[in-house]
């Protein structure tokens, strides 16, 4: 083996053959083959119906953002074939092409879910890899379900196992699209109905596939972080699945014995936070839904000037200041941008303009040009306040409005609306989804999906889907 190795010009080296899979993996594999036809309780049923309808809806209006025209010219002029759905369009692509379209449009903007402790999007990912899968293998409503919820359950946790938010900070590495393509491929060989061995075999492949720079944040019109996020996690756990359903074989167990996939990236990990509470804790129900269609260190100023308004109603010309109160890492995202929807100052006039900010309002660009906004914006003060830097990872958020007669309204935001401590309900959910979809499908169909996303388990075979997600 030696002389072989040498002759090849590489250093010879005598690897060991690895007796099987360890505890982890054999827990992890187990748990994952049967989740196809595992029920879920009741609640998380809803918790997955609100962030599939999101993560849809993200990815409608993500359509007409700049990466969505990106990801159709992509499909259009490669003329990929294939019959799985690519949203919002009339085209169709093999599995892999549709869930990089959808994920990328999907992640077009920071419309989608977020997970806080494993610092990633889940939704964005895991959604459009399930879609495509389940199309492909023409699964019924209930089982597209479970094979999200299980991308949610995976992805996250391989991201926990590395040190999440931790990890995410003190390395070059990020874990958003670690952490996407292995809840992707999750929720994809669900779909595919892998066996436990397969699934492992899945799990191999894709921390093949698996990257994490940080490259991304250089990126000026978000077109990169899309496919990073969404698009790439997507498309390589799709890969994953296909490869192993044709019959591929892997390494048992990528998550330990020699050269794993740990040891390569977070030599610190804790693999036993892969099957952590697994089956019990249902991390689609710790996954925050944005209320608001704006960057998350602004979702919290909304939230305190809606409380506000509505304990007090008031007009924007009734408004001398604004001033708004963030951790400095946080408000330096959001400080005078030049994108709306993650210009603070920007959407605060938009609030008091509007008494709301819709999906178009915080994607207005020229609007931040006109007039009336300016001069709503000039009453906007940023406050770098070292105190709430203390609370993090809570973000705090303190809003204050002095009127024109000289009264102070304030309100302290310690939970944003949207995140597991105070969740939206199903109404707030649905008119989301329906600022998002209806400009883009019209009213009538927006109606239609939401309803059927709702009714899901009766859903026969996903395909059915494709008209109401798609224009026409």
């Amino acid at each position: 083996m030696a002389a072989t190795a040498m002759a090849l010009g590489s250093p010879a080296r005598v690897f060991a053959q690895t007796p099987g899979p360890g505890p982890v993996m054999s827990a992890l594999g187990a748990h994952m083959s049967a989740a196809g036809a595992r029920a879920l309780p009741a609640e998380i049923t809803e918790h997955a119906k609100y962030h599939l309808l999101d993560t849809l809806a993200a990815m409608i209006s993500g359509s007409e953002l700049p990466p969505g025209q990106a990801a159709q010219r992509y499909i259009s002029e490669r003329g990929a074939k294939g019959a799985m759905t690519v949203v919002a369009s009339d085209l169709t692509a093999g599995p892999a092409d549709a869930a990089l379209a959808n994920g990328v449009m999907a992640h077009a903007d920071e419309t989608d879910d977020s997970h806080n402790e494993s610092r990633s999007h889940p939704g964005c990912s895991v959604v459009p890899a399930a879609l495509a899968a389940g199309e492909e293998f023409g699964i019924d409503g209930a089982t597209l379900l479970r094979a999200v919820t299980l991308g949610y359950d995976i992805g996250t946790r391989v991201a926990m196992a590395m040190g999440g938010a931790d990890f995410s900070y003190a390395s070059s590495l990020s874990t958003h699209s670690i952490a996407g393509t292995f809840g992707a491929a999750a929720a994809a060989s669900c779909a595919a109905g892998l066996d436990a061995q397969q699934m492992r075999w899945a799990l191999d492949y894709t921390a093949q596939q698996s990257s994490g720079f940080i490259a991304w944040r250089r990126d000026t019109d978000h077109i990169e972080k899309a496919f990073v996020f969404a698009g790439m996690p997507a498309r390589n756990g799709v890969t994953s699945a296909l490869l192993v359903k044709t019959g591929w074989n892997g390494v048992d167990d990528i998550f330990s014995g020699a050269d794993n996939f740990f040891a390569a990236y977070a030599p610190k990990a804790q693999p036993d936070r892969l099957i952590e509470k697994l089956g019990e804790r249902y991390e689609i129900a710790r996954t925050d839904i944005k209320k608001w269609t704006v960057g998350s260190p602004i979702q919290a100023p909304l939230d305190g000037i809606e409380a506000i308004r509505g304990n007090k109603p008031f007009e924007a010309d009734q408004v001398r200041r604004v001033t708004v109160r963030l951790a400095p890492s946080v408000a330096k995202v959001v400080d005078n941008r030049d994108i709306p929807d993650i210009c603070l100052q920007h959407m605060v006039a938009v609030m008091l303009l509007d008494k709301t900010v819709s999906f178009r309002g915080a994607h207005d660009k020229p609007r931040m040009l006109d007039a009336a906004a300016l001069h709503e914006r000039a009453k906007v003060n940023l406050v770098y306040d070292e105190e709430l830097a203390q609370l993090l990872p809570v973000r705090v958020t303190v809003v204050e409005i002095e009127l024109s007669d000289g009264s102070l309204l304030t309100e302290r935001i310690t939970a944003v609306r949207g995140t597991p401590r105070n969740p939206m309900t199903r109404a707030e959910v649905m008119n989301k989804s329906r600022d998002l979809t209806a400009p883009v499908l019209g009213r009538d169909k927006s109606d239609r999906l939401i309803e059927t996303v709702f009714g899901i388990e009766s859903v026969a075979d996903i395909r059915s889907l494709r008209p109401l997600l798609q224009r026409g």
